[in-house]
C-alpha cells in the first residue's frame, strides 16, 4: 500500500512534469513576448492546442477508466469497444452533408453522440445473453465494429462532394489543429460534468471490482452504474472525437499505468488518469509536430503506435495469467 507522501510525490511529479511539456510546447522556437507574430503564435495558436490536448487526453483517459471498471476489463476502452468508430462515422455524416454550416460546431457533437450510441446499442444486444452482459465477448464485437466503422467512413469519404474531402480526410487522421477556445470551452464543461459523475460512481465501481454478485449483495444497482457510465463515456467521446478526429488507446495506456503508479481506488484513479491522460496526448503532440519537421505528423500515429504496443502487451499479460 502506498503511504501518503509517496504518492503526493509522485503525483507533483507528474503534474510538474505536464508543466513542463505544456511549456516546452508554447515556447518553443519563439523569443520573447516583444514580438508581436511571436504573442500571437503563443497566445491564438499554441494555447489552445495545448488546452485541447489536456482536456481531449484526460477526457478519453476518464472513459478508459470508468470502462475499465465497470467491464471488470482491462482491454476496454472507447477505442476498443467502437465507441470512437461510431462517434467518428456520426461525425464523419455531419460532416459529409454540411451539417454544421448550418447548426454550427455543436451538432457534429450531436452527430457523433448518436453514432456512438449507436454502436453501444449494437455492442450491448450482441454481447448480452441471459440479460448478464459476457464481457468476454465485449472486445471481440467492439473491434468488429471498429472495422464496420471503418469502411462506413470509407464509404462516406467515397461518396462525399470534392469540397468536403479535404475536411473529412484531415479530421479522420487525428488531429489537435481545430483547437479554438470557444470549443475549448465547450469541451471542458462536458468533460468537467462526465468527471463528475464518474467520480459519484467511484465507491460502486471499486466495489464491482470484487464481482458483480458481490457487488450486488452490497448494494450496487449494477445495471444502472453500467448505463450511466456508458452513456457519459459516450458524451464525453463524441465531443472529443468530433474535434480532434480518431486518437486511440489513451484510455488503454493511462489507466494502466496509473493502477501501477497509485492506488487502484477510483478515486484517487480518476483525478490522476486525467492528468498522465493529458499529459500523454499533449507530449504527443509536441512529438508529431517536430519528428518530420516542418512537416507535422498526425498525432494519432504516434498514439496509435504506442497505444497498440501497449495493447499486444496487456493481452499477453493477461492471457499468462
Amino acid at each position: 500500500m502506498m503511504n501518503k507522501h509517496n504518492f503526493l510525490a509522485k503525483f507533483f511529479i507528474m503534474f510538474f512534469l505536464t508543466l513542463s511539456v505544456v511549456t516546452v510546447q508554447l515556447f518553443y522556437d519563439t523569443y520573447s513576448f516583444i514580438n508581436d507574430i511571436d504573442t500571437t503564435i503563443i497566445t491564438q495558436i499554441r494555447l489552445p492546442r495545448a488546452i485541447l490536448g489536456l482536456l481531449a487526453g484526460g477526457g478519453l483517459a476518464l472513459c478508459g477508466t470508468a470502462l475499465q471498471g465497470v467491464f471488470r476489463n482491462n482491454l476496454v476502452e472507447p477505442y476498443t469497444l467502437g465507441i470512437s468508430g461510431g462517434s467518428a462515422v456520426g461525425v464523419a455524416l455531419g460532416l459529409m452533408v454540411n451539417f454544421h454550416s448550418f447548426f454550427g460546431f455543436a451538432s457534429l457533437m450531436v452527430t457523433g453522440f448518436l453514432g456512438s450510441i449507436l454502436s453501444l446499442f449494437i455492442l450491448y444486444i450482441v454481447a448480452i445473453r441471459d440479460y448478464k452482459i459476457e464481457t468476454k465477448n465485449l472486445l471481440l464485437i467492439g473491434v468488429m465494429i471498429s472495422f464496420i466503422s471503418s469502411s462506413l467512413l470509407m464509404l462516406i469519404l467515397s461518396i462525399s462532394e470534392v469540397e468536403n474531402l479535404h475536411g473529412i480526410v484531415f479530421w479522420m487522421m487525428g488531429s489537435l489543429g481545430n483547437a479554438e477556445n470557444s470549443i475549448n470551452f465547450i469541451l471542458f464543461f462536458i468533460i468537467l460534468s462526465g468527471f463528475v459523475i464518474f467520480y459519484l460512481l467511484s465507491n460502486d465501481l471499486n466495489a464491482m471490482q470484487f464481482g458483480y454478485e458481490k457487488s450486488f449483495t452490497l448494494g450496487v444497482n449494477i445495471d444502472g452504474v453500467i448505463k450511466i457510465t456508458v452513456i457519459t463515456a459516450s458524451l464525453i467521446t463524441a465531443s472529443i472525437v468530433s474535434v480532434t478526429g480518431m486518437i486511440g488507446f489513451i484510455g488503454l495506456v493511462v489507466p494502466h499505468l496509473m493502477r501501477k503508479l497509485f492506488y487502484k481506488d477510483f478515486r484517487i484513479l480518476f483525478p490522476t488518469s486525467f492528468l498522465g491522460g493529458g499529459l500523454f496526448l499533449t507530449a504527443s503532440d509536441f512529438l508529431a509536430s517536430k519528428i518530420i519537421y516542418p512537416n507535422e505528423l498526425p498525432v494519432g500515429v504516434i498514439t496509435g503506435i504506442v497505444g497498440g504496443i501497449f495493447f499486444i502487451y496487456i493481452f499477453k499479460k493477461e492471457r499468462i495469467r
